[in-house]
């Protein structure tokens, strides 16, 4: 396969693998769906993996396919901008679990020709990072110049630096956590039940029918986006303000502004996300505990490490605080790798990473121009 048929927009190519996972299980053959922005150098070491959050994908810098909309990271991928596209070649994959190309739910299980819903194994962050370890090695990247994502791309990148060392000269991490808190676990588990609640579900093989979960997963993604505002947000952007009427209506539809903008997004989530998917990325992070496989110590995670490290916390980050970030320089410093760390004020709460943040983009320039890197 040429180059220019590995790099690209709208890029996917079905690998043998096989993905040894956590559970035990064998994920084979492993789909991968991918954009690529910018060229590889001729030493092939100057490329920038971006992981993505939950509901994320890989189109961080081109037009949705399903929504029309343009990239989620517009605003730091390109010419020019933090993720500099005329110096680096930044990749974007498609996790494994999710629903926009890669093997997931929705996927074609070989074994039965129909797809595997809830037949699909149950994966971690681990096991994503290892399928992107697979990809990254059929496009002949042996070590990337950066790993950088927010939220639970946030996790990917550190299981990278943890898992592949070698592979990883610098990674950037953004509003995350090395470990779900048993809140973090119950809002999930509240979205999760909203799904498997939703009589269309039928156990998750709805796949062909003519119905699915569209409810349960609208509710799932409205309870999720409340943890993603700050309420500093929220008031300023609603507070109490009544949606299109001058008095309450004294009943249920949608009085307040607030009521009016969740329930749009979560009626427009369920066109673009596929509710299998949302169980399980959303198990993924709640397994996600970087220190438990080195017995609770997290410094172990990075015992050696030669990766250099970014942190970026927001100060009205509720989901996950700055003391979770803290809690990961610590465990850096103690192991004695380079970390450096910035909280940053927004009034946006842990949606802050996706939205333009001028400050969290002069950081990450800055780190990537430190470091001599591309």
């Amino acid at each position: 396969m040429s180059e220019d048929d590995r790099f690209g927009l709208d890029k996917g190519i079905r690998l043998m693998g096989p993905v040894k996972l956590d559970s035990g299980a064998e994920l084979v053959p492993v789909d991968f769906a991918y954009e690529s922005y910018g060229a590889l150098n001729e030493a092939r070491d100057n490329a920038i993996l971006i992981c993505h959050a939950l509901t994320g994908d890989q189109y961080v810098a081109s037009q949705h396919p399903a929504t029309g909309k343009p990239g989620w990271w517009l605003n730091m991928v390109g010419p020019g901008k933090p993720l500099d596209t005329d110096r680096f070649c930044v990749i974007c994959i498609n996790v494994l679990g999710s629903c926009m190309g890669s093997s997931g739910p929705a996927s074609i299980n070989p074994a039965t020709n129909n797809p595997y819903g809830m037949a699909f194994p149950v994966i971690t962050i681990a096991d994503m990072v290892r399928a992107q370890a697979i990809l990254l090695d059929h496009l002949e990247i042996e070590r990337l110049a950066c790993v950088i994502g927010g939220s639970m791309g946030g996790m990917q990148a550190l299981s990278w630096a943890s898992l592949f060392p070698d592979r990883v000269k610098s990674a950037i991490v953004i509003a995350s956590t090395a470990r779900h808190s048993a809140q973090n676990i119950a809002f999930h588990e509240v979205g999760r039940q909203a799904i498997m609640a939703d009589p269309n579900w039928q156990g998750g093989d709805y796949y062909g029918s003519d119905n699915s979960p569209a409810k349960g997963l609208a509710v799932a993604r409205m309870a999720a986006h409340i943890t993603y505002m700050s309420e500093e947000g929220l008031t300023g952007k609603f507070g109490r303000n009544l949606q299109d009427r001058e008095a309450k209506s004294f009943g249920f539809d949608a009085d307040f502004q607030v009521e009016s903008y969740l329930r749009h997004q979560g009626s427009t989530f369920v066109d673009r996300f596929d509710a299998n998917s949302y169980l399980y990325i959303t198990r993924a992070m709640d397994y996600f505990d970087l220190a438990e496989a080195h017995n609770g110590v997290l410094a172990k995670a990075f015992s050696g490490s030669k990766t250099r490290f970014c942190l970026i916390s927001f100060d009205s980050d509720w989901l996950y605080p700055t003391a979770e970030s803290r809690r990961i320089v610590h465990a850096l410093n103690a192991a004695g790798a380079a970390a450096s760390f910035v909280e940053l004020s927004s009034p946006f709460g842990h949606d802050a990473f996706l939205l333009e943040t001028p400050e969290m983009n002069r950081v990450i320039a800055g780190f990537l121009s430190a470091g001599d890197i591309g």
